[in-house]
């Protein structure tokens, strides 16, 4: 893979690339630990097989994956931004998953041969691009047939707070209206199952998690916490000033600080299917 090629991948990735964001999907790591662990669950993956976390980020689910596939299997974490593939490196060392191999290419794009892994799995990647399909053609490709692909998206369009907040609801169209710049679909996740039947999958099922997270719990904040991440791209595109930024941050997050406002950020809509056999 070019650099040429890796930054535009990283180009076309809805929610910037800045030290917050980092922080963030590593949090993430965490927040969606047991979603993550029920999907392999579902789908059975066994101790020699392999796999393929596409858009890990900072960690993704590599610790899961080598959990299942060992011993005697093989895990491959995958991310475009070389900053991210370097922490995922370093989380697979300190982890000790000696069976994770990490490298930097495009999801769209990885290079790698056909029909290589029992599993291809993407999480919070396929919302956070303008075409989806590409990649999603390719973890159809990289699978084995009869191997599973897999994916967990948001649907960020359907957000529950309550009490209502007029400040909450100026944030959510400011974080739209910058997270769709470059045709990212806040609705991925309603649309997952029926683009796994279009890319030829079969067997497809779904599941659709509609987490209400307490005060306190750091999945709570999401959307102020990726409104920060995109406050670049929201100064640049002048959707708002950075008086009114700080005042929406602080309004929000206290708000949400109180333990009797009803929270749920998005839901997250969970597909797996089978590549069929050759």
């Amino acid at each position: 893979m070019t650099t040429s090629t890796a930054a535009k991948a990283t180009d076309v990735y809805a929610l910037g690339r800045n030290r917050e964001e980092s922080a963030r999907l590593r949090r993430q790591s965490d927040e969606l630990r047991a979603q993550s662990a029920e999907l392999l669950g579902r789908i059975g993956l066994r101790p020699g097989q392999s796999a393929i976390d596409l858009g890990c980020g900072p960690s993704g689910i590599l610790s899961l994956l080598s959990a299942a596939v060992s011993p005697g299997g093989r895990v491959v974490g995958l991310d475009a931004e070389p900053a991210h593939t370097a922490m995922a490196s370093q989380y697979a060392s300190e982890l000790g998953l000696s069976n994770v191999e990490v490298i930097t290419a495009d999801a769209r794009h990885t290079e790698l041969p056909a029909d290589s892994f029992d599993l291809v799995h993407a999480r919070t990647l396929l919302v956070t691009i303008p075409e989806p399909g590409e990649v999603l053609g390719e973890m159809v490709r990289l699978a084995r047939p009869g191997g599973w692909v897999a994916s967990q998206e948001p649907d960020a369009e359907v957000a529950l707070c309550y009490p209502e907040l007029p400040a909450w609801d100026r944030m959510r169209e400011i974080f739209r209206a910058a997270f769709s710049r470059s045709g990212a679909d806040m609705r991925t996740g309603r649309r997952l199952a029926e683009a796994y039947r279009q890319a030829g999958l079969a067997d497809v099922e779904v599941a659709v998690h509609a987490p209400a997270y307490p005060a306190g719990h750091s999945r709570r904040t999401v959307i102020p916490d990726l409104v920060r991440s995109l406050r670049p791209v929201i100064l640049e595109l002048g959707l708002c000033d950075e008086r009114e930024l700080a005042e929406l941050d602080r309004t929000v997050r206290e708000h949400l600080a109180d333990p009797r406002t009803l929270m749920m950020p998005h839901l997250l809509v969970v597909a797996w299917g089978r590549k069929p056999p050759a």
